[in-house]
């Protein structure tokens, strides 16, 4: 059989050469045409929309939808729930949740679930307050060691999930337990430690940029941060000779951003200003989101949420990456755990309980991150917190009690299992699973 050289594309060394080059051609012409949507536009946008509306891959949409809903209603009901106050509180309350939810996103990309995150962030505000409070240190030496407690308590969870082979659940429920009893012991007696009003922890919540450059400043910085990614990834994709965003189309976003972060500084502005944990809680969600999606190790931990067996077979090393992860989730969890701490300005026997573990779990899940491992983003997690506050201070100001509260994010967070678990199936039958 003869071999027709002449067929190698340039570049090919001349020992691999194709046999068929009349074949190879057609299958070269055969693209995906999700991979042309960059290129045609609005048109391509809209038919890409209405491809994934029927492979169920919705992505934020519902979340925007009825966080929207929601607003409209409690405005309707009360006008000052979208008042600069009320929104200024909603946005610095959500920050400890939300801290605790971006550590429980890494869990859930695996597929597993981290149970012990609401006793750890009680634990790291006890030692806190013990150690600079009761003992006198320092206050910077005693948040490192407050959140070193909680990367330990996580690495010690992944440690005995990854190397003994004993379910997370089992090992997070435990530790949901001996955290929580590590938590009274520290406490002692009395069972609450107030902290320093004017201290390192107690203004992560109380201390506002005043100046109203400080919220346009930032708004402006993150608009501009987002263009020149976009614009310098759609120039590196170009390069490469694959479809890349329209530059009209990367200017809408950019301007839908802007709209969004001038009118959320407009609001800051009303009121104090700023709040610095506003401002790290951002920088915590871009920083944990350029891991995850533009790093090998993000890239490991989607890669074992899809198949442990296939990144196995990758050479990843699948123990270390879950000890790790939990490693992070802990860490998450402390540092979500000294917001709440700084919240109420103490640290008590109550802290890390009540309906905090299934707020932080509920946000992130609702935010959009799969139970099922493998699709999700840490911007899920400010979606959902961003959610279950808003409904948990609209039926404050409604003056509805807490049980009415809790039945109602229950039913939230079932209507999202149900519908993670109808947007996976439906993505199996349009083969996208």
């Amino acid at each position: 059989m003869s071999i027709d050289k002449t067929s190698a594309a340039p570049g090919t060394p001349e020992d691999h050469v194709v046999e068929n080059p009349e074949a190879a051609a057609g299958a070269a012409t055969v693209v995906d045409p999700r991979l042309l949507v960059r290129e045609q536009g609005f048109a391509g946008y809209l038919g890409e929309f209405k491809r994934k509306m029927k492979a169920g891959d919705l992505g934020a949409i519902p979340v925007v939808i009825g966080l929207a809903i929601i607003w409209i209603i409690f405005q309707s009901l009360n006008s000052n729930f979208l008042s600069a106050n009320n929104l200024s509180d909603i946005s610095i309350t959500m920050v400890g949740t939300g801290m605790i939810a971006v550590g429980i996103v890494f869990v859930l990309l695996l597929g597993e679930i981290d149970l012990s995150v609401g006793s750890v962030s009680g634990v790291a505000g006890a030692s806190f307050a013990v150690l600079n409070v009761t003992h006198g240190m320092s206050e910077g030496l005693a948040f490192v060691l407050a959140i070193l407690t909680g990367t330990v308590a996580g690495a010690i969870h992944g440690f005995v999930f990854a190397k003994i082979g004993v379910p997370a659940f089992a090992v997070t429920l435990a530790g949901l337990l001996f955290w929580n009893g590590f938590m009274l012991q520290i406490l002692g007696d009395n069972g609450t430690i107030n902290l320093n009003s004017d201290g390192m922890v107690a203004k992560l919540t109380t201390y506002y940029f005043s100046d109203v450059a400080a919220a346009y400043g930032l708004a402006i910085a993150v608009t501009a941060l987002f263009f020149l990614s976009s614009f310098f990834g759609n120039r590196r994709r170009e390069a490469a000779g694959v479809p890349s965003r329209l530059l009209s189309d990367t200017i809408l976003r950019t301007v839908l951003l802007a709209i969004v972060a001038f009118a959320a500084a407009a609001v800051y502005n009303q009121y104090k200003g700023l709040p610095l944990a506003v401002v790290i809680f951002i920088g915590v969600l871009l920083f944990t989101d350029f891991v995850l999606r533009r790093t090998p190790y993000g890239r490991k931990i989607f890669a074992l949420g899809g198949s442990v067996e296939a990144s196995r077979r990758a050479g990843i090393n699948v123990e270390m990456v879950r000890i790790s992860v939990f490693a992070i989730s802990g860490t998450f969890a402390a540092i979500g755990g000294l917001f709440i701490a700084s919240k109420i300005a103490s640290a008590n026997q109550g802290a890390g309980g009540g309906d905090l573990l299934m707020n932080a779990i509920a946000a992130a899940v609702i935010g959009g991150t799969s139970l099922f491992g493998g699709r999700g983003r840490t911007w899920n997690a400010l979606l959902g917190v961003l959610v279950i506050v808003s409904i948990q201070y609209g039926l404050a100001l409604q003056g509805i009690a807490s049980p009415v509260q809790y039945m109602i994010t229950g039913g939230v967070l079932l209507a999202t299992v149900v519908i993670d678990a109808v947007t996976r199936k439906t993505q199996k039958t349009a083969g996208r699973a």
